[in-house]
């Protein structure tokens, strides 16, 4: 027989009920205490940080400490919350979005706005400072910038997205150090549009409380990577930047592979926003740091020479009777006192001749072409005469005006343009693309008369502005440290 159930079993067994159903009860408790708490401290950092000021640094991990660290002190308190911080974790993982870098439906406005690179993303812009994105940021939420693919044939196949440093997606490679990320529309090997490209960041680099130095740079054309550069280019950035240009290639990433950069800047619009007193001093500070870096001094220049430099092109858009236009340079220089001719071509000189001879040029006589960018490295207030084949002034577009801008921007005096009126005509007239591709690639004649005039024009102006600078020993020298030095 079955016996039956004490009183006291009968009694005690609802108790002991009620202490398990308590202690259950005391322990959700408790985590719902700790989780808003977790919540309420990230959403009081996110406020925080949403009213400081825009110009102080951002750490990397700055947003995602707060996510992952309290939460980890939870589960230390309670061990079976580790599972499901780490289940959390892999969901966010899991879910991170990647977005084409190139946009295809802004392709009809891809140089405009906020452009087609990266297209759900808003430049920052602080009133006559370059346009540039930087991440991780309060525009991401704190999260880190990925990127995956690295095609080299259409940007539509890389994609880029956010995460947080502590749930990075699958297969992704956390690249520590200050990563800069160009977008450009042109070719970085042209010395003209690569120098346009990287100038931003320098200006970037310039702004007060930085001068960081990036640990790699990563190119894309139209959202297409590139991994070569003008070595012209990449020598005045390792100029600039006191150290070695590492141009990722992502060749170790595999193509599923996913890269993260603990801290990125983006530039996409060149030197857009930029005003005329932050380009001078890039410029200077480019200048400065190319003679440095060529351990080339200028303080002991005579400043009653006068240098006329005729840098010369071989091949397309060089003077078809070249000996002729030297000559006549020539004679104009030796009316003046103190005016040395150096005929030159950049084609036959290392990065450093370069410097060197830009830096003892007061006068630069050229024809159009990418070799007229070395302008900068002369003294500010020099000047330039620039010379042009038949055809470009109806057919070229503002391009024809790039190196008018690259004087004004870097302090020099372009003393304007000889255009060539004679030679063939273009065999297509009714076809714009065809003639200027016709004209660009033709050779350019000379005016003796015209010629000479000018010359004779820019070297009087050159002599009473030295003159004048000797008097007030007031000259526009390079000379002690460079900026971010």
């Amino acid at each position: 027989m079955t016996k039956a159930p004490s009183e006291s079993n009968k009694i005690h067994s609802p108790k002991k009920h009620q202490q398990q159903h308590g202690s259950f009860r005391s322990h959700t408790l408790f985590l719902y205490v700790v989780a808003s708490c977790v919540i309420f401290f990230i959403l009081f950092q996110l406020v925080q940080y949403r009213h400081s000021p825009a110009s102080l640094p951002i750490s990397s991990s700055s947003f995602s400490w707060p996510l992952i660290n309290p939460l980890n002190a939870v589960s230390r308190e309670i061990p079976n919350y580790t599972c499901e911080l780490h289940a959390l974790v892999e969901k966010l993982s899991e879910s991170v979005t990647f977005l084409p870098l190139k946009d295809l439906r802004y392709a009809d406005t891809a140089q405009d706005g906020h452009t087609w690179f990266m297209s759900s993303m808003y430049d920052s812009h602080v009133e006559g400072e370059v346009q540039y994105q930087h991440y991780p940021s309060a525009a991401s939420s704190g999260r880190l910038l990925c990127v995956k693919g690295r095609d080299a044939h259409d940007g539509a196949w890389n994609s880029y997205a956010f995460a947080w440093r502590d749930a990075l997606p699958p297969n992704a490679t956390l690249l520590n150090g200050l990563t800069f990320v160009s977008n450009n529309h042109y070719s970085y090997e042209n010395i003209w549009h690569g120098l346009l490209a990287t100038m931003p960041f320098v200006a970037w680099h310039l702004r007060p409380g930085q001068c960081a130095l990036p640990a790699r740079w990563v190119l894309y054309h139209r959202g297409e990577l590139r991994t070569r550069i003008s070595p012209w280019v990449k020598s005045l950035m390792e100029a600039t930047f006191d150290g070695p240009v590492n141009i990722e290639d992502f060749g170790g990433f595999g193509d599923d592979g996913v890269a993260c950069f603990e801290e990125a800047v983006i530039m996409r619009q060149n030197e857009g926003g930029t005003s005329m007193d932050r380009r001078l001093e890039v410029y200077d500070m480019m200048r400065c740091k190319a003679r440095k870096y060529c351990d080339l001094r200028t303080e002991d220049r005579d400043v009653g020479v006068i240098g006329l430099t005729m840098l010369m092109r071989t091949g397309t858009r060089s003077f078809k009777n070249e000996s002729v236009v030297v000559g006549i340079f020539q004679r104009e220089c030796e009316k003046v006192e103190g005016c040395r001719l150096t005929v030159a071509y950049s084609n036959n000189l290392t990065v450093c001749e370069q410097v060197k001879l830009m830096s003892s040029t007061d006068i630069l006589v050229s024809p159009n072409g990418a070799q007229l960018t070395n302008m900068f490295l002369m003294d500010r207030n020099s000047s330039v005469m620039e010379f042009f084949p038949k055809g470009w002034l109806k057919l070229a577009g503002k391009g024809q005006y790039v190196y008018h801008w690259i004087a004004k921007w870097s302090g020099m005096k372009h003393e304007g343009a000889w255009r060539d009126p004679d030679g063939d005509d273009c065999p297509h007239p009714e076809d714009d693309f065809s003639c200027m591709t016709f004209y660009k690639n033709v050779r350019i004649g000379y005016n003796e008369t015209y010629f000479k005039e000018w010359a004779r024009k820019v070297l009087l102006e050159v002599k009473t502005r030295k003159m004048e600078e000797a008097l007030n020993r007031n000259t526009t020298l390079i000379s002690g440290s460079c900026a971010c030095s």
